[in-house]
């Protein structure tokens, strides 16, 4: 099956779960449609038990030809976080700046550790054979939170505007972090040696300060760009250009694509909707932006859907991800909760900020992708399965009840 025809298939069968959706099941449109992808995937697996295995290994084989970790981090991505970028306020993310910091660095560090600790308690009376540093890996990859899953559920849940503010804004900017201690983590497990705080530090200031750098320059020029135009059809091509080159860019300097996207997506938000477009003109680019975003979302969540097909369960892998449910929730709610707690004593924070926090800090697709991008081996799978019903059990049992929590803690 050539390029175009997958891209076929995924879009019909999107549209198809859609439909399913819309018509039986009314879900939100990430939650539905990943229910839907995976009750027929669930279905697929069956029916190769039952030994109709054509279906079942026709489904993997076309899963095979999709390579999800790269077409997610090096493709999707950052057509996915430019558009929730544009949104954001810079006026609430200035006055939440400290607060998205901290949650965004020491609290994606101090999770990972505390979910690599509770994993490696776990693994060892299920007879798991996995290392301390594979199981860094895996805290790294679980701990920070999806801004896709996030952005699309926090639409819905009606949280204030000034913990939504906090919870995006970690959202958007946690992933530079945790793919540096990813990165860190792995060369750990693989080469065996302790890196030094040096080229840890150099790490994060070319991934961290690099991509942000880097996001302000394209943004001007981006900028630069648009107010010398009034023509909706150029300027709407400019910003793809913004998205598409920037991220290539990024990555071809070793820095992060996602905080290049984020950063240069906040200043066109906010500088360009003001100062460089007509009412018009930014009304077309936010329709477009909108309309890009639900799809590539809806096939996202498809494909994380299927994805449970390509996967192997295990019995000590299902014990190990059932436990791994409580260990990440426990991770984050100290993560949360530790510098919340620190930070009430010189600010306010809103009623039930923490546990709002730690039920609506959804794992996604992202999480998936750095699991596969791990090479094969007993770790892998056994981080993959782990990670998956994670995730899961994220969007789906959390992504369907924050917005109940939250109301709750309103009234």
């Amino acid at each position: 099956m050539d390029v175009f025809n997958l891209i076929a298939l995924l879009i019909t069968l999107t549209a198809l779960f859609a439909y399913v959706n819309h018509r039986f099941f009314r879900l939100p449109t990430a939650i539905g449609l990943m229910l839907v992808s995976l009750l027929v995937s669930l279905v697929i697996i069956g029916l190769g038990k039952l030994g109709y295995g054509g279906v079942d290994l026709w489904a993997r084989a076309m899963l095979a030809r999709i390579d999800f970790s790269r077409a997610l981090l090096e493709g999707m991505l950052g057509l996915l976080l430019f558009p929730a970028a544009l949104q954001v306020d810079m006026q609430e993310l200035a006055a939440q700046r400290w607060a998205i910091a901290i949650l965004a660095s020491f609290s994606v560090l101090t999770s990972t550790f505390i979910v690599a600790g509770l994993g490696w308690l776990a693994v060892k009376p299920l007879d798991l054979h996995i290392t301390f540093a594979y199981c860094l890996v895996f805290g790294a990859l679980i701990s920070p939170t999806d801004p896709i899953a996030v952005l699309s559920i926090l639409k819905r849940a009606g949280v204030s505007p000034s913990l939504r503010a906090k919870i995006a804004g970690e959202a958007l900017f946690n992933d530079g972090v945790a793919v540096v201690l990813f990165i860190l983590f792995f060369d750990i497990a693989v080469g065996g040696r302790d890196p030094s705080v040096r080229a840890v530090t150099a790490l994060f200031l070319e991934e961290g300060i690099g991509g942000m750098l880097l996001g302000i320059a394209c943004g001007a020029l981006a900028y630069y760009l648009l107010r010398q135009v009034d023509n909706y059809q150029v300027e709407i091509l400019i910003t793809l250009s913004l998205v598409m080159g920037g991220y290539a860019l990024s990555e071809w300097l070793h820095a992060s694509g996602p905080i290049t996207v984020v950063v240069a997506g906040i200043f066109i938000g906010n500088r360009g909707g003001m100062f460089a477009m007509p009412e018009q003109t930014r009304r077309h680019i936010e329709t477009f932006w909108v309309l890009a975003d639900e799809i590539l979302n809806a096939v996202l969540f498809v494909l994380i859907g299927m994805e449970v097909i390509a996967i192997h369960f295990p019995h000590g892998y299902v014990l190990a991800a059932l436990f791994a449910i409580p260990a990440v929730l426990a991770g984050r709610l100290v993560s949360v909760g530790l510098p919340i707690g620190l930070m009430r004593l010189r600010r306010p924070f809103s009623r039930g900020a923490v546990r709002i926090m730690t039920w609506g800090g959804l794992r996604g697709g992202i999480s998936v992708a750095l699991a596969l991008s791990l090479p094969h081996g007993e770790e892998r799978s056994l981080i993959l399965a782990v990670t998956y019903v994670v995730v899961v059990f994220s969007i789906v049992v959390q992504g369907l009840t924050v917005g109940r929590l939250a109301r709750a803690k309103a009234d």
